[in-house]
């Protein structure tokens, strides 16, 4: 028996299917509601397990992509054992981890069998309908109260911008590898793109997603553009930053802004940037304390309120030091970054190619990175998931494609 538990093909095959679906259905609700995402997920996990084969699972783990995530959350519970906290904080310092378990699961489900390009154009169809709702609830007042505020009908601007930010950056990578056989079809992904990112600079602006944009057009003209054409793109990003920063005093509000906010921050008047760079430097001063192993899993709420005397749960208490590395080195120290980074160098290697999935995953493991400078966007929930979804999904579409060679056929 290779299969984990089946009692038939054709159940077996049912499986697959509904696995196939909810997972689509879970990447479509992400950028919507945290709890259908939630309900899809389990929903998913629960049709999957009995369809997993043993001998290409293993094949999967063998992969740098696929263990090292699993080691993070081991090294995770594992730091539960010496964390000087109550044991609920600790659990609930491992849940965010959880998360990465799935990427194995996706990688060997999507290296299986070829369904996972409707996992992409499930999100980037909900996208597109949250695009509509954003514009129309910006510009029609009428359609305010139905929404969370003008422009944003749900969730927030920060994982508005973000799955924004991915979907522009898919069509136009097709806009430039399509336009030497169908111009018109590369017209309307650059012109679909242009509206994407319009929506970011007019309604939903998260000042970490601007630099996201510019890396991943760095990377965009490095990947698939010549001298020449990268100059051309070059000039025209600069000309429809040019015309952003004139017509949309959103943009010009939120970027001039930053200056103020780390001028005139105080513990009494809390803003963004200032409120970061204490973040950071409380980090430093706790990672300091416990470098190598890090104070354990689910301590770090319980070492800010040690470091700034401000009690756990207090409205102005911090528990989150807005950058990747720091949250994770406080818990787990050197070696839990250390393994952090070469997730993410893996990660990033095995979409080392210029095909289509390989984009998808790389944009999502850069704009992870990228983010994870100002925010650990790694164990948030929604920004955790579209990680997860965007390596798990695009990383089995690479290895069904280019990497794993073809598995024996089970036997009867």
């Amino acid at each position: 028996m290779t299969a984990l538990a089946v009692s038939g093909p054709t159940v077996r095959a049912r499986c697959e299917r509904l696995a196939d679906g909810f997972i689509a259905g879970a990447a479509a609700a992400l950028p919507w509601s945290t709890s259908a995402t939630s309900i899809l997920i389990g929903l998913w996990l629960v049709c999957l397990l009995p369809t997993l084969e043993r001998e290409s699972l293993r094949r999967i783990f063998h992969l740098a992509a696929a263990y090292l995530p699993l080691a993070l959350v081991v090294l995770a519970l594992i730091g539960v054992l010496w964390a000087d906290v109550p044991l609920r904080e600790r659990f609930e310092g491992l849940t965010p981890y959880a998360k990465l378990l799935m990427i194995p699961l996706l990688l060997w489900q999507f290296s299986s069998r070829d369904s996972g390009r409707l996992v992409l154009y499930a999100f980037l169809a909900s996208c597109c309908v949250l695009l509509v709702a954003s514009w129309l609830t910006l510009y029609v007042p009428a359609l305010w109260r139905y929404a969370k505020q003008p422009g944003i009908p749900v969730r927030d601007y920060i994982i508005q911008s973000g799955v924004f930010t991915l979907c522009s950056f898919a069509l136009l990578q097709r806009a430039i590898t399509t336009w030497q056989q169908d111009n018109k079809r590369a017209l309307a992904y650059a012109l679909l793109a242009c509206v994407f990112l319009a929506n970011i600079v007019f309604a939903a602006l998260a000042r970490t997603t601007l630099i996201v944009i510019v890396v991943l057009f760095v990377l965009l003209g490095l990947f698939y553009l010549r001298r020449r054409g990268f100059l051309i793109l070059t000039a025209a990003v600069i000309a429809l930053a040019a015309l952003s920063w004139s017509t949309s005093s959103y943009l010009r509000w939120r970027v001039s802004n930053v200056a103020w906010e780390l001028q005139n921050f105080t513990p009494e008047t809390d803003t963004s940037s200032g409120a970061r760079m204490e973040f950071w430097r409380n980090s430093l001063e706790i990672i300091r304390a416990a470098p190598l192993l890090g104070h354990g899993t689910g301590s770090t709420p319980a070492m800010f309120a040690r470091q700034t005397g401000v009690a756990q749960g207090a409205p102005n208490a911090a528990s989150n030091p807005h950058n990747q590395i720091f949250a994770v080195a406080i818990p787990l120290g050197f070696i839990g970054v250390f393994v952090l980074l070469m997730m993410w160098i893996a990660h990033v290697r095995l979409f080392a190619a210029r095909d289509f999935p390989s984009w998808i995953g790389l944009t999502v493991v850069v704009q992870n990175i990228v983010s994870s400078l100002f925010n650990s966007h790694l164990l948030d929930f929604s920004q955790g998931w579209l990680y997860v979804l965007g390596v798990g999904v695009a990383g089995g579409i690479v290895l069904r494609e280019r990497v794993l060679p073809p598995a024996s056929p089970p036997p009867s």
